[in-house]
């Protein structure tokens, strides 16, 4: 296969895209190493995905084990968020600046890398950074992914590849939380929780090993710089908002957390002036501020928001209630999970082949709020009714209501909100849905200390840690409710029909041979982000 790295300095920018468009299709066809290479980046993405779920069922053990506090328990996972979020957007501008497969072989690299110190740490602040490290680490590697798969496959074949992510992300919920939980009660070689990292480093070396060798290198033939500044700006506002919303229970609410949360209001203002003022020198922010034009897209931006910070909230306190609460093993924890999984995986599939086309996708989104909120109520009166007694069966129903609103809203969300917004910028609109769910996700890890420490006093006898945390949990499920209530009242700003079936029938009216002649095919950057959301959204 020709790589579309020939095009980089080619004198004609629109006829190397063109060219480009061309030379996919011929050039994939006949290239069978390129499977390997899909099974690589597939590999990569499902590594991702299952670090999230598998760290949630060994927190408590981390907790025992290595003495962390109830705030670094928080960054943990919030750490990882954050990174990965912050450095989302850059990890795709580097990679088509300085080649997709080099940004690949150096984010997986570093992840595997950061595993190992992850999994040798020798305390839990090495642990924090060592977590922080891996979401950066991650940020450069995944966003290649798709990039990869679009410079390798022709565009004929790109369906049955992206098809294949459904299955990743189904396989990534359930078998993570089991793996992370088998993986701690078993204690392999006594190393407690340190085996849910250490098992990343075989995979990692072996894809770095066959990446070097299969992966075709490819790059943007007109890539845009990157906006450090941007990048700057953004870390800073939410470590000001994210750092004493996590500490702030703990340090007894400094009055120091308070300015520096309301300076970081100050800080994205800064970061929207500035935005718009590179946007006009050089064409190339971090932040594409004209999509906020598109009323769907900004409703659909602050539903994902929105929509992580419930995600961020449930999922760790969850964990710390059945296995600090309820006093269950991680693997008792895992399986009870596997319902809610097997639910969300389901729904996610029909709502995209049966429901959204006959229903349209606004009344399919809202149905999923409205489900996630009856399955959240109905565990709700479940914990406050049998409280320490409840037993993994009965907690069965609320868990597959919930997952089955879950699925309901994940994965048509990503084609609703970009069914308005201009082609040329689908690619950076797909980016930005993702790093603001991973921003809501950490701004939920850092409610943590809000929703659920705090209602736990600081110091508990054993007899009273139960009971403390199956009241933290039901003000946390509280908390949940409404965030999925709001959720609910946002999606009326989304359009009832997302754009597809229209943008399906003018890309039906070209000729059929017109991408293998040279035309560039517009409307894959939409299905591509779509699928990109759909893929990586349970990070």
């Amino acid at each position: 296969m020709t790589s579309t790295e020939t095009f980089v300095d080619s004198p004609a920018p629109e006829a190397a895209g063109a060219a480009e468009a061309a030379d996919v299709p011929a050039a994939g066809a006949g290239d069978r190493r390129r499977w390997f290479a899909l099974a690589i980046v597939m590999t990569a993405a499902f590594m991702d995905l299952v670090d999230v779920t598998i760290v949630n069922v060994a927190i408590p053990s981390i907790q025992r084990d290595a003495g962390a506090s109830f705030s670094q328990i928080q960054w943990i996972t919030a750490g990882y968020a954050l990174a990965f979020a912050a450095g989302l957007i850059t990890g795709g501008r580097l990679g088509d600046i300085h080649g997709r497969k080099r940004l690949f072989l150096v984010g997986i690299g570093g992840f595997t890398l950061a595993s190992a110190l992850c999994g040798f740490a020798a305390n839990p602040e090495m642990l924090v950074a060592s977590r922080i490290l891996q979401g950066g680490m991650a940020a450069m590697m995944v966003p290649q992914v798709l990039s990869i798969v679009h410079a390798t496959f022709p565009a004929h074949e790109r369906g049955k590849v992206f098809g294949l992510f459904g299955a990743i992300v189904g396989l990534g919920a359930v078998s993570g939380p089991l793996l992370g939980a088998l993986l701690t009660e078993w204690n392999l070689f006594g190393l407690e929780w340190r085996p849910i990292f250490l098992i990343n480093l075989p995979v990692g070396i072996a894809g770095l090993i066959l990446g070097s060798r299969f992966i075709t290198e490819s790059r943007a033939p007109r890539a845009l710089k990157l906006d450090l500044v941007g990048v700057t700006l953004v870390t800073l506002g939410l470590l000001m908002l994210l750092y004493p919303l996590t500490r702030g229970d703990e340090l007894g609410w400094p009055a120091w957390g308070f300015v520096s949360m309301s300076g970081s209001i100050g800080v994205f203002a800064g970061l929207v002036a500035y935005e718009r003022r590179k946007a006009a020198r050089d064409g190339s922010p971090l932040v594409e501020l004209s999509l906020f034009e598109v009323k769907s897209f900004a409703a659909g931006i602050a539903v994902q928001t929105v929509f992580g910070i419930g995600l961020g909230i449930f999922f760790l306190v969850w964990t710390l209630y059945m296995q600090i609460g309820l006093g269950w093993s991680p693997l008792r924890a895992g399986l009870t999970g596997v319902p809610f999984s097997i639910a969300c995986s389901a729904a996610a599939g029909m709502s995209v082949q049966k429901l959204v086309p006959r229903l349209g996708g606004r009344n399919v989104l809202q149905t999923g709020a409205l489900v996630m909120v009856v399955g959240v109520l109905l565990y709700l009166w479940e914990a406050d009714r049998y409280q320490l007694a409840i037993a993994s069966w009965q907690m069965a129903l609320p868990l597959v209501v919930m997952g089955a609103g879950m699925g309901l809203i994940f994965a048509p969300l990503t084609d609703t909100i970009l069914s308005e917004v201009p082609r040329e910028h689908a690619g950076s609109a797909s980016g930005l849905i993702n790093t603001v769910q991973q921003m809501g996700n950490a701004l939920g890890l850092g409610l943590v200390s809000v929703v659920f420490f705090g209602s736990i006093g600081d110091r508990l006898t054993p007899a009273q840690v139960g009971p403390a945390f199956v009241n933290a949990f039901e003000n946390s499920l509280g908390w949940v409710a409404a965030v999925m209530g709001l959720i609910f009242l946002l999606m009326f700003a989304l359009p009832r029909r997302t754009g597809g079936a229209a943008a399906g029938s003018a890309e039906g009216t070209a000729p059929e041979g017109s991408e293998a002649e040279g035309a560039p095919d517009e409307g894959a950057p939409v299905k591509e982000g779509a699928l990109k959301e759909a893929a990586f959204d349970g990070s």
